[in-house]
C-alpha cells in the first residue's frame, strides 16, 4: 500500500493554517520547477525559485504559526526546511553539492494530486471505445497482443469508477443546493456546479445522437464470443504465460478469463448506475422548476386584466392604432424552426445478453488450497494451542523444564520451539499466566539444541477448563 511508504508528516503541510500555500507550492514545484529534468536540482537553485514563487503570497498566507520569519530571504529557507521535514522533498549530495528531489513515494502521490488540479473530465465515447479497441486488438491477434485485453479491463474499471464519480458528484451537488436558504444563491449553485460541471460536461453525453454507449453490444459480444472459444482463451494465456504476467498456463488462463467475466459484467450491469444518475438529474430539476414556479407570488388577477385589455383594444375603432410596416425577412438570422427545437430522447437500444459459460474448478486446486490451509493452522501457533500444549504436561503446583518435554511429532514440536519466548510472545499476552526462567545446560532432544529452560504456571486455571483442555488433548 502506497501509506505504508510514505512519511509519516506527509500530509502535515496540507493540513496546516497555510495549506493553500504549501498545495500551490508543490503543484508549482512538480509541474515548472522540476518539470521534465532528469536529475536533481541544486539545493540553492530550488531554493531561489521557491523564493520567487513566495514572492505573491503574503506572510499570513505562508506562516503557520509566529515563528515564520518574516524576512523574504529566511522564509524561503524555512519554506524549504517545512517540505523537506515533511517528506516531500529528499536532500542529498553529489559530489560535495546539495541536491534536492521530490521523494519517489511523493511524487507519486503529486501527481495524482496535480491530474485532480486539473480537472481532467473523463469522455465516454473515448472510454468505451477504448475498452472495444482493446478488446478486439487483442481477440484478432491474442499471441502477441495478450496484454490488450488486461488494459480493456483496467479501462473498464476506470469507467465504471467514473460513472460512480458522476452519480456522487451529482447528489454533493444535490445536498448543498437544498441545504442553501437563498433562493438566488441555490439557483446559482444549480447553474454553476450542476448545469456547467456535471449536467452539461458529462450527463448530456448520454442522451445524444451520438450515444457512446451503442458500443456495449459490441463490448459484451466480443467478450462472450471470446469466452466460448476455447481457442482464443488458450492462445491468450499462452501470451499472459510467454510476456512473464502467470506462472504457468492455468494461472494465465484464468487471469484472461477474469479479465473477460469482469468487463462483461461491468458494461452488463450499467443500466442501475446510468439509472441512479438520471433519478438525480430528474429530481433536482423537479425541485429547480418548483423553486422558480412559487418564487414570485402568484398574480390572480393578471389573466382578468390581460382579458379586459384585449377586449379594450378590440372595441376601439381602426384609426386608434397607427398602421404597422410590413414585416421584413432576414437572410442573416433565419426564422425558428425544427433545427432550433428539443430533440426527444431516443430508446435504449436493447443489448444482447448472452449467457455465460460455467466455469468447473479443477478439483486438483480445489484440494491444493485445502492442503494449504491445513498446513497454515498446522504451522501457526496461538496462545490457545501453547496453553494447552502447556497444561497437557505441566502439572500444577510443579514447574516443568524444557528438557523434560518429550516431542512425538512435528506439531508438538512447532509449539515446544516457542515456548522461549513465551514472556514476549502476544505482546505478552501469556505472562500473567506463566513465567518463564533460564535453566543449566543445554537442551537436546533431537528435535532442537538450545539453552534449558523451566516454566512454571503462575495463576492456576478453573477446574472446569483443566479438564476441557486435557479432554482436547487427549491426556489424563
Amino acid at each position: 500500500m502506497l501509506f505504508t511508504h510514505l512519511a509519516d508528516d506527509l500530509f502535515r503541510p496540507l493540513a496546516a493554517p497555510s495549506r493553500v500555500f504549501n498545495a500551490a507550492l508543490l503543484l508549482h514545484l512538480h509541474a515548472t520547477v522540476f518539470g521534465d529534468a532528469a536529475e536533481p536540482l541544486r539545493k540553492a537553485d530550488l531554493i531561489v525559485a521557491i523564493g520567487e514563487f513566495s514572492g505573491g503570497w503574503s506572510q499570513a498566507e505562508i506562516a503557520d504559526d509566529e515563528t515564520a520569519p518574516a524576512d523574504p530571504i529566511e522564509r524561503r529557507s524555512y519554506v524549504y526546511r517545512r517540505l523537506v521535514e515533511a517528506g516531500w522533498l529528499v536532500e542529498r549530495r553529489e559530489r560535495y553539492v546539495p541536491v534536492v528531489d521530490f521523494d519517489p513515494e511523493a511524487r507519486l502521490l503529486i501527481e495524482e494530486l496535480a491530474r485532480i488540479d486539473r480537472g481532467e473530465t473523463r469522455s465516454y465515447g473515448g472510454a468505451v471505445l477504448e475498452v472495444l479497441g482493446a478488446l478486439e486488438s487483442a481477440i484478432a491477434n491474442p499471441a502477441d497482443r495478450s496484454e490488450a485485453l488486461r488494459n480493456a479491463a483496467k479501462a473498464a474499471r476506470t469507467f465504471l469508477a467514473h460513472l460512480r464519480g458522476l452519480a456522487g458528484g451529482l447528489r454533493k451537488v444535490e445536498e448543498r443546493i437544498l441545504r442553501e436558504q437563498n433562493v438566488g444563491a441555490a439557483l446559482r449553485l444549480y447553474f454553476e456546479e450542476f448545469v456547467e460541471r456535471h449536467l452539461v460536461s458529462d450527463y448530456r453525453t448520454l442522451h445524444t445522437r451520438f450515444n457512446p454507449f451503442r458500443f456495449r453490444s459490441g463490448i459484451v459480444r466480443e467478450a462472450g464470443r471470446a469466452l466460448r472459444d476455447p481457442l482464443t482463451l488458450r492462445a491468450l494465456a499462452e501470451g499472459n504465460l510467454r510476456e512473464g504476467r502467470a506462472g504457468d498456463l492455468a494461472a494465465a488462463e484464468r487471469m484472461v478469463r477474469t479479465d473477460l467475466v469482469e468487463i462483461l459484467a461491468i458494461f452488463e450491469g450499467l443500466d442501475p448506475h446510468l439509472d441512479a444518475v438520471a433519478s438525480v438529474v430528474a429530481r433536482l430539476e423537479r425541485r429547480i422548476a418548483a423553486t422558480l414556479r412559487y418564487r414570485e407570488p402568484r398574480d390572480s388577477a393578471r389573466i382578468e386584466r390581460a382579458a379586459a385589455a384585449l377586449r379594450a383594444a378590440g372595441a376601439a375603432p381602426e384609426d386608434t392604432f397607427p398602421a404597422m410596416p410590413a414585416p421584413e425577412v432576414s437572410l442573416l438570422r433565419p426564422p425558428i424552426g425544427p433545427p432550433q427545437l428539443t430533440n426527444p430522447r431516443m430508446p435504449r437500444r436493447a443489448i444482447e445478453s448472452e449467457p455465460l459459460p460455467e466455469i468447473e474448478t479443477d478439483p486438483v486446486i480445489e484440494a491444493f488450497v485445502i492442503a494449504k490451509d491445513a498446513f497454515r493452522r498446522r504451522t501457526t501457533v496461538t496462545p490457545e494451542r501453547i496453553t494447552a500444549f502447556l497444561d497437557a504436561h505441566l502439572k500444577p503446583g510443579r514447574r516443568l523444564r524444557g528438557s523434560d518435554i518429550a516431542i512425538t511429532d512435528v506439531d508438538a514440536f512447532v509449539v515446544f520451539q516457542r515456548l522461549r519466548e513465551i514472556d514476549v510472545l502476544f505482546d505478552g499476552a501469556l505472562r500473567a499466566r506463566y513465567r518463564l526462567a533460564p535453566g543449566e545446560g543445554r537442551l537436546a532432544n533431537g528435535w532442537i539444541d538450545c539453552p534449558d529452560f523451566s516454566i512454571e504456571r503462575v495463576v492456576e486455571p478453573k477446574s472446569h477448563e483443566l479438564k476441557t483442555r486435557r479432554a482436547a488433548t487427549g491426556t489424563r
